[in-house]
């Protein structure tokens, strides 16, 4: 394992996180802060408490969530797109660096970004809410896992992309919408039968469901099918990310 190489990859990528940091952490935090106001403070008054967990409360996994996925697919899509866009791509793959070490170079960079935004957001929910977490080391494990498991999907759009637009076509279209409907403000047991039974077949809602379990022991499906369907999905994105370096998809052409 060239570690050097993994390590160059990786320090330049932080580099330009810290080079943003007023768009790449203020901005969440600001946006998940009026989330509380709205959620949290005018409407969450309005509403009893879920499944025993105030309204405000409860609320907190699901914004880590959304904030973690959009972060994730985001800072690991415009990682590797820019150097295909600038023509740099082709110095790496000609480089002495295996395509694990790449990965691991841009994915661990993302996932670390992500990481650090969704704690920061954790400590901001602090301020608003008397924040509970009674399984701390699985609500680090499901932020470990699930921010690797989208910086992969993310990754896999930045080379599937071949204009910045469709770098946001699918966070915007797709994974923000599910995310929604995957109970970041609600438990899907306050849906009707048919709706519920619809909201299973959407993968989002067993991530929120895991960690939010980690915060309050409560969720909407057990604990080890939430596992579960995270390490499926982590692991058709490791599969997609290998089948594109074998073939060259998007790589070399």
């Amino acid at each position: 394992m060239n570690w050097q190489a993994v390590g160059a990859i990786y320090g330049f990528e932080m580099a330009r996180f810290w080079r943003t940091a007023m768009q790449s952490i203020l901005a969440p935090v600001i946006s998940t802060s009026l989330y509380f106001v709205v959620f949290g403070a005018a409407i969450g008054s309005r509403v009893t408490a879920v499944d025993g967990v105030p309204y405000g409360l409860f609320i907190v996994p699901g914004l880590i969530m959304l904030s973690l996925l959009t972060q994730s697919i985001a800072n690991a899509s415009f990682g590797i797109y820019f150097p295909r866009f600038a023509g740099t791509i082709y110095e790496i793959l000609s480089a002495p660096i295996s395509p694990l070490e790449v990965v691991l170079g841009y994915v661990g960079a993302a996932a670390s970004k992500s990481i650090l935004i969704g704690l920061i957001i954790l400590a901001t929910a602090a301020l608003f809410v008397p924040l509970r977490i009674e399984h701390p080391v699985w609500m680090l494990a499901f932020l470990l896992l699930t921010a690797v498991t989208f910086s992969l999907f993310g990754f896999v759009i930045g080379l599937w992309a071949d204009g910045f637009e469709k770098l946001q076509l699918v966070p915007l279209l797709i994974v923000t919408p599910l995310t929604f409907l995957g109970g970041s403000f609600y438990a899907i047991d306050m849906l009707p039968p048919f709706w519920r039974a619809l909201s299973l077949f959407n993968p989002v809602v067993y991530l929120i469901s895991g960690f939010r379990w980690s915060f309050f022991g409560k969720a909407d499906v057990s604990l080890g099918i939430s596992l579960g369907m995270t390490c499926l999905f982590l692991t058709v994105c490791l599969g997609l990310v290998t089948w594109i370096f074998r073939t060259g998809y998007r790589l070399k052409s």
